[in-house]
């Protein structure tokens, strides 16, 4: 017999040889994810945390940022926060001072001197304090997959883009340079058939959706912008393959709307096992958190 969580790898795998043609969304088994690789317990964004996801058997979840050199980078700000950044010389920064260090305005050789790991981060105790930088896409790619192999895990990702029209020509160089830059990594690298890409801003889904139909596409609400299924549906412009809102949103009837339009529902960022379990026990397809070690006690 073949252990059922064998078994299952073995459906998702069989899922993902069907070549470039997009599978309906389907529920499978609990879609465990971890925010920014688990930044409560590692570095966010970083190798580093991205393989401790593996270690959990999570889905990776990661943000996107350009360089001046456009080369895309990991990171979910566009500046180098003060809360967890120190400069290159080792020194700590103000709010303002981090703000004004913009990864778009860096090559990226500068922006990998800055140290995104050692200090103490007072909203995640729990994390553990080791050197890590903001690695490119490409590198981070080659790490966790032969990590994965090692592992003998098929990885999986959730990638997203961090745009908005007033970040245009900020923050990247335009919004499908940026899309296409990172897509060309995660064609080139392979990973493709195993990422799912997520944004707030439905341009950049659109563009996705347009360009790469074969890649499934995660809708990133923070708010009651409708509250229908159908409503969230009409203001992006077309069926995402996931809906993923702010946990507090969720309910079982938003749930099953989006389940009878064949929509998987992932909400972020529950980070407590009562509020993990609370959408779950809703019949969520998973969830975003920064604790990837509460999976292991859900019922």
């Amino acid at each position: 017999m073949i252990p059922e969580k064998l078994f299952s790898l073995l459906f998702v795998a069989l899922l993902l040889s069907c070549g470039d043609r997009k599978e309906p969304a389907v529920k499978m088994q609990f879609d465990q994810q971890a925010h920014r690789g688990g930044r409560g317990l590692m570095p966010e964004n970083s190798i580093a945390s991205e393989k401790n996801a593996i270690n959990y058997d999570c889905t990776m979840e990661m943000d996107l940022q350009m360089s001046q050199d456009k080369k895309i980078v990991v990171s979910h700000d566009d500046y180098f926060s003060s809360d967890f950044c120190l400069t290159p010389e080792g020194d700590t920064m103000t709010k303002q001072d981090g703000r004004s260090r913009l990864i778009y305005n860096m090559p990226y050789d500068s922006v990998a001197k800055y140290d995104v790991g050692m200090k103490p981060y007072p909203a995640f105790p729990r994390q553990e304090k080791i050197h890590a930088v903001k690695p490119l896409l490409r590198v981070l790619i080659d790490s966790v997959e032969a990590y994965g192999k090692e592992k003998h895990h098929i990885n999986h990702y959730n990638i997203e883009i961090k745009s908005l029209p007033g970040y245009d020509g900020k923050t990247y160089s335009t919004l499908e340079e940026y899309i296409d830059s990172a897509m060309a990594i995660i064609i080139d690298k392979g990973i493709a058939p195993r990422t799912m890409m997520q944004s707030f801003d439905v341009r950049a889904l659109r563009i996705i959706h347009e360009k790469y139909p074969s890649v499934k596409i995660s809708f990133l609400v923070p708010d009651f912008i409708k509250n229908t299924a159908e409503g969230y549906i009409n203001a992006l412009g077309f069926k995402p393959d996931i809906f993923s809102p702010e946990f507090s949103l969720i309910t079982p009837d938003l749930v099953k709307a989006f389940h009878e339009k064949n929509v998987l529902v992932i909400p972020w960022t529950p980070d407590k096992l009562e509020d993990i379990q609370r959408v779950k026990d809703m019949g969520v397809d998973g969830a975003i958190t920064d604790y990837p070690d509460l999976y292991s006690q859900l019922k």
